[in-house]
């Protein structure tokens, strides 16, 4: 569960829900994540059973990153989620400013 639902487990396995991607192309869609962050995340996505990768044989060498079945089914539910908190994102910052006035001087 912490690799799937940890900040960077989230974003990749989302870029990857439209598709297969190789690695910089998942780093420019993950926006924020190092390279190092990345390929751990990956690498312990792969461990779970929920990204496959795949060296493919073309010069210079390239790697490709693609959704097993498990990773599919994990990511839908987490992109639909991710779609309902940006539709309603509007409605996310004016909670948060009601609770800071509320709470503003309860320190």
């Amino acid at each position: 569960m912490q690799d799937i639902t940890s900040r960077w487990g989230v974003l990749a396995l989302a870029a990857l829900h439209d598709g297969p991607h190789r690695f910089g192309e998942l780093r420019r869609r993950v926006d924020g994540v190092s390279e190092r962050m990345l390929a751990q995340t990956l690498q312990r996505l792969e461990r779970d059973g929920l990204v496959a990768r795949t060296v493919l044989t073309q010069i210079p060498p390239a790697v490709e990153y693609t959704l097993t079945d498990l990773g599919r089914a994990t990511a839908a539910p987490l992109v639909a989620l991710i779609g309902v908190v940006e539709h309603r994102i509007d409605e996310v910052m004016t909670a948060r400013a009601e609770y800071d006035r509320r709470t503003a001087g309860a320190g």
